[in-house]
């Protein structure tokens, strides 16, 4: 099987007779898994030099998380949605993250396709931690300061999205739960985060810094595992010091219709209040533009 090459491939090229060897396999079989693991969406270096996997691949072996979350771990090439992966993992513990190269029906915030390609962390992290749900509206802001502190540029549009310094988009973020009454059973947090390339339009990591996946995944794990069970008060006080949407002139698109004005700070569960035409509004969920390239007075 290809998983089997997938799991002996290194950041080092091996010849494909000493493959072949490990495998007891010949060296056409090995040239046919790696490119049937190429197909699949992983990236695996073939050259004279050897097989090899791209520096940086974030596999099990290489990930090594410094804390619960990641501790389960699934690397996938291409999938539907890692949402949906993480959902029929069905004994999956608190803390697990499914990532997969690539994504073909990945899905945004209000229904938007995602669509992810390589060189982009794309993951779901679950959550089963026994959380309210008033705890719920504030994990999105949470990952949002995880996000800019491990990557450590940029900063966060309400509620959760990682702008580059030039206001492109580096990362969002997605939350699905499974919520009875008022208790979380189960919560989901899909994250996507462009480091080596990005879409037209958009900003990828290492453009900014030097960026390997595997190190800033471990990073961002480490980060989500502190921010998503920091206090509240700690949490909105982080992420008003990362902002780049307070002060500044918005359109928020919300179910309800579009709403102007000025943001000019947070409630105490991460709405955000805005100074408009016709007063005050509080936004619990939408879509923000930003509007002003820089500070509304």
């Amino acid at each position: 099987m290809p998983e089997r090459l997938l799991n002996l491939l290194t950041f080092l090229p091996q010849s494909g007779e000493a493959l072949a060897r490990q495998l007891g396999v010949g060296r056409v079989t090995v040239h046919n898994r790696a490119q049937m693991l190429l197909a699949q969406g992983f990236p695996v270096e073939v050259a004279r030099a050897g097989y090899a996997l791209a520096s940086g691949t974030p596999t099990p072996g290489e990930l090594r998380p410094r804390g619960t979350f990641g501790g389960a771990y699934r690397y996938l090439g291409t999938v539907g949605s890692t949402q949906d992966e993480m959902r029929s993992w069905s004994d999956a513990p608190h803390g697990a993250v499914v990532l997969a190269e690539r994504q073909t029906g990945g899905r945004g915030r209000r229904g938007r396709i995602w669509h992810s390609r390589g060189g982009a962390l794309t993951f779901s992290l679950l959550l089963t931690d026994g959380r309210s749900l008033a705890d719920l509206a504030l994990l999105p802001l949470a990952a949002g300061v995880a996000l800019q502190d491990a990557c450590g540029v940029g900063g966060v549009k309400w509620p959760n999205d990682l702008l580059a310094p030039d206001g492109r988009k580096l990362a969002g973020v997605l939350l699905e739960a499974d919520v009875r009454g008022e208790e979380v059973r189960r919560a989901v947090l899909g994250i996507g985060l462009n480091v080596q390339e990005a879409p037209p339009g958009a900003a990828a990591l290492s453009e900014l810094r030097p960026a390997r996946r595997v190190d800033v995944l471990r990073d961002l794990l480490d980060s989500l595992e502190r921010w998503l069970t920091a206090p509240p008060a700690e949490v909105l006080s982080a992420w008003r010091a990362r902002n780049v949407t307070l002060g500044r002139e918005v359109r928020v698109t919300t179910l309800q219709g579009e709403v102007h004005g000025v943001a000019r700070d947070l409630d105490d569960d991460g709405a955000l209040l805005l100074d408009t035409a016709g007063g005050s509004a509080r936004i619990a969920s939408g879509d923000v533009e930003l509007v002003s390239t820089r500070s509304a007075p």
